[in-house]
């Protein structure tokens, strides 16, 4: 059977997984009766409640005769580690664009990926039925684009195809017949070459692994392309490092290809398919797996280097370990190292003390999903503020800048480019009409005046801007930027907090928690209304005589607290403040709990 390999890239929520859901559907890999998820793709509990792709994946359908394997990949910059390694496995890209909105800077992301390893992209201009929809604008900024990415001619000459991925169909011209996915099938089929591959399969077995999972009953799973040869169940192979060092020898004990959206065992797998072998114990990610007389590894993709670090510790607060059942130091270390082996964007350092990890990353928001599945899976965490990692250059100070572009309302647009342009020292660069009323504005940004933004972004903008970001470039260290402007309110006692006495802070300033709650000395329970932190008593009740009050008792009214999510909790903290991540609650506290601890470092603190 001919053999196509596609990956299909698009920004965050521009319909990439729900026309996945519609191939698959018209291709027959589904029943007539059989009940299939919206997002199907989206397997993971993560994905389907952020409406974002985590992980790349594999899926397979079958069209007039030849096979076609689609890899879904992530839309966003944060797992681009999944991009570059998935990209190898492919011989064409589908650029999938919103009609509306153009191509924005995700897609700039992965497309610079595909450009580089000289893949021709299929443009699908998608969502072009909407009322708002400019498919000609978009076409003309994805030319724009990709002459600014150095495409070549070849791949300047791309096919376009006008579709609506909820709809399910795709046609050559904007008014066609809008019956089906025909078009964008055979176009796949004519303009993707088949794999170069297939003209090895004499040769040695050999092919690099791109992915890893695990399983239960077949243990490590690793998957990849066949660059040359066949590989049989049963048949023993080794794996070789990326220096050509020996790793491990064994026997193939299960073959399985994508057919739809299960996997299925095989065989025989053949030079260009793309499969995954089981039996290996040792073997990762960009490790080659090869037949017995092959001695050296296939090179594998470099990937980019991490831009922050967090610093993940056991938690050490005085309600540790009431809702989780990981917590010791040695329990989150094996996480951490078990996910850095499947996740090459991420990197694992132990502390000097040895109590801690750092653990480095491409974004917040990477971060924050690791930690959301550590919770979810019974660990108990205390999290740092993310820092940014620097570079030395020619022995200059470099520092990671990002590249922020923003939809807003055009009467928000003042205070969004006295936010970046002040205090945190970003460059405008581009600033359009985007549409009736809105605004499109372009900087270049430290990341370090990123970090906590998107908070204060959504308050300027009454909550109708879009941000979104991009790593830029490594430049010169721009100088300080300052962090949080406020202070917080830090409780003093331990027990439950009282309405009475959140009542009478309020006018201290926001509450972080509910009346009956736990809280400890430490523990952060709000922000001030001022920039100095301000020890306060949460859990101090009315004083009750004998007496009966002369006039009627004034009913205890509360405004409701603030709650934030995860990764807003991550941005918020400072240096001296930490994150105490359970499965059951987000809590804020100083790094040092005892009130006199915290007076003799603030003093510290002054002093230097």
């Amino acid at each position: 059977m001919d053999l196509r390999n596609i990956a299909i890239i698009a920004h965050v929520d521009h319909g990439k997984t729900t026309l996945v859901d519609q191939l698959l559907k018209q291709s027959g890999a589904f029943r007539d009766n059989q009940t299939v998820a919206e997002r199907a793709m989206d397997s993971n509990d993560l994905e389907r409640e952020r409406g974002i792709t985590i992980l790349a994946k594999c899926t397979s359908v079958e069209w007039k005769g030849l096979r076609i394997n689609i890899v879904d990949t992530p839309g966003h910059a944060d797992f681009g580690g999944e991009v570059e390694r998935i990209l190898s496995m492919v011989d064409g890209v589908v650029l999938l664009v919103d009609a509306a909105e153009g191509p924005m800077p995700q897609t700039k992301f992965v497309t610079s990926k595909a450009l580089a390893l000289g893949l021709r992209p299929i443009v699908v201009l998608n969502k072009v039925d909407k009322p708002d929809a400019d498919p000609d604008r978009a076409l003309n900024d994805v030319f724009d684009l990709f002459a600014n990415l150095g495409a070549n001619d070849e791949q300047l000459d791309f096919p376009t195809l006008y579709a609506s991925g909820r709809a399910g169909w795709a046609d050559s011209e904007l008014n066609g017949p809008r019956q089906n996915l025909d078009a964008l099938f055979d176009l796949v089929v004519a303009h993707v070459p088949a794999p170069k591959q297939v003209a090895a399969q004499d040769e040695p077995f050999r092919m690099l692994a791109t992915t890893l999972s695990a399983d239960p009953f077949l243990g490590r799973i690793l998957t990849g392309r066949i660059e040359a040869g066949r590989v049989k169940a049963g048949e023993t192979i080794k794996a070789l490092a990326r220096d050509g060092s020996l790793i491990e020898q064994f026997r193939v004990t299960k073959v399985l290809a994508f057919r739809g959206l299960s996997q299925v065992a095989i065989d025989t797998g053949e030079a260009g398919d793309i499969v995954s072998l089981t039996g290996m114990t040792k073997p990762t990610v960009a490790d080659t797996l090869c037949a017995l007389a092959v001695n050296e590894a296939i090179p594998a993709q470099p990937i980019d280097p991490p831009t922050i670090t967090v610093t993940f510790g056991i938690n050490d607060s005085p309600l540790a370990g009431r809702d989780g059942s990981k917590v010791q130091t040695r329990v989150i270390r094996d996480r951490l190292m078990k996910e850095a082996e499947s996740n090459v964007a991420i990197q694992v350092k132990d502390t000097p003390g040895g109590e801690a990890y750092e653990v480095s990353g491409r974004g917040e928001l990477q971060m924050g999903v690791l930690i959301e599945n550590m919770r979810r899976e019974g660990f108990e965490l205390s999290i740092s503020r993310p820092r940014v990692i620097f570079r030395d250059i020619d022995g200059v100070r470099h520092e990671p800048v990002e590249e922020v572009t923003i939809d807003v309302d055009d009467e928000y647009t003042g205070a969004v480019i006295e936010k970046l342009t002040g205090p945190r020292k970003g460059d405008l660069v581009e600033m359009k009409p985007s549409g009736v009323g809105k605004t499109r504005i372009i900087a270049h940004v430290p990341s370090r005046g990123l970090i906590g933004y998107h908070g204060e972004f959504l308050t300027d903008t009454r909550g109708t801007g879009v941000l979104n970001r991009v790593f830029h470039e490594w430049a010169v260290y721009k100088g300080p930027i300052a962090g949080r402007r406020a202070g917080v309110l830090i409780s003093m006692e331990a027990g439950q907090a009282v309405a009475y006495a959140l009542f009478n802070l309020e006018d201290r300033g926001k509450m972080f928690v509910h009346p009956q709650e736990p809280v400890y000395e430490g523990m952060i329970i709000g922000e001030h209304s001022r920039d100095n932190d301000l020890d306060v008593n949460p859990i101090k009740g009315k004083k009750l005589t004998n007496m009966r009050a002369s006039g009627k008792d004034e009913a205890v009214t509360l405004t409701p607290p603030v709650r934030m999510s995860l990764e807003q909790a991550i941005a918020y903290i400072d240096n001296d403040e930490l994150v105490e991540v359970t499965p059951k609650a987000i809590r804020l506290r100083k790094r040092y709990l005892d009130f006199h601890e915290r007076k003799k470092e603030a003093k510290k603190d002054d002093a230097a």
